[in-house]
């Protein structure tokens, strides 16, 4: 398989790709939402991964911002270094598990770019949209809010698939006062929350994933859940697990203990 071939066998599912740069229509009254992701060889999966696994886990990383901005998924573009040890196959069938997730979120394939490298990585970037002035931002929460997750916690040893909570997003728009995905850990995304928005945050319970400890949700990351602020009169969706309160900004707080910050930073792994 040579990057013509590829690209040729991509386009019979990708109409879109062709030409040097995708054309598409901008959403009338929408504001448009970019987000990119890398997923890389001995950071986000290792071999033992199916192909599968890492074309679905590439793109469902990227439209987990989506998600938590309250938006809808509207194109991607995948950039990828193929690694000496892949093959055809394995690239077909790495698009397979990314073209399932494409399917079911009604996301189109616009186009992107091939390269080599000692190592397989790919860069996902995801176009999508929001109404306009209503997405979701990390630095609206208020003192008396409650806080909420959409789903259990046990970071990336627990977390066996990656469910891009769009629809929760979508159901937060004019409801939460602020939102983001958990990737680098609970404690440490919940701080940026908080920061962003001159608060502090005191958690009274944490939902855990069968066999994850506390420590596990806490700090792991990847647990791709969205974390949402919202006032108590508002009814949203998902599991209540404290509140926002007055305090030095960015402070997190667990049955009145301070919590540390701490998550996966890539500047602390790069040897």
């Amino acid at each position: 398989m040579n990057e013509d071939a590829l690209i040729a066998k991509l386009r019979r599912r990708a109409p879109l790709i062709g030409d040097d740069c995708a054309v598409v229509s901008s959403p009338v009254g929408r504001d448009l939402l970019l987000t990119t992701d890398f997923t890389i060889e001995g950071v986000h999966f290792t071999r033992k991964a199916s192909a599968e696994e890492v074309g679905y886990k590439a793109l469902a990383r990227s439209l987990s911002d989506i998600a938590a901005m309250g938006g809808s998924p509207l194109y991607c573009l995948i950039s990828m270094a193929i690694a000496p040890w892949t093959d055809p196959r394995w690239i077909d069938r790495f698009y397979n598990g990314l073209y399932k997730l494409l399917r079911k979120t009604k996301t189109s394939l616009a186009g992107g770019d091939i390269s080599h490298g000692l190592q397989f990585a790919c860069d996902v970037l995801v176009c999508g949209s929001v109404t306009k002035g209503k997405a979701l931002l990390r630095s609206g929460a208020r003192v008396g809010d409650l806080i909420y997750v959409s789903g259990a916690l046990g970071g990336w040893r627990h977390k066996r698939t990656i469910v891009p909570r769009l629809d929760i997003g979508r159901k937060l728009i004019g409801k939460a006062t602020a939102c983001m995905d958990i990737s680098d850990g609970f404690a440490l995304d919940l701080h940026r929350i908080a920061a962003a928005s001159g608060v502090a945050a005191a958690i009274d319970s944490v939902p855990l994933l069968p066999g994850a400890t506390l420590k596990h949700a806490l700090h792991d990351g990847e647990d791709y859940e969205l974390i949402y602020t919202a006032p108590p009169h508002k009814r949203v969706p998902g599991i209540a697990i404290g509140s926002i309160v007055k305090g030095k900004p960015g402070s997190v707080t667990f049955q009145g203990k301070h919590v540390p910050h701490l998550g996966y930073d890539h500047f602390q792994h790069r040897s």
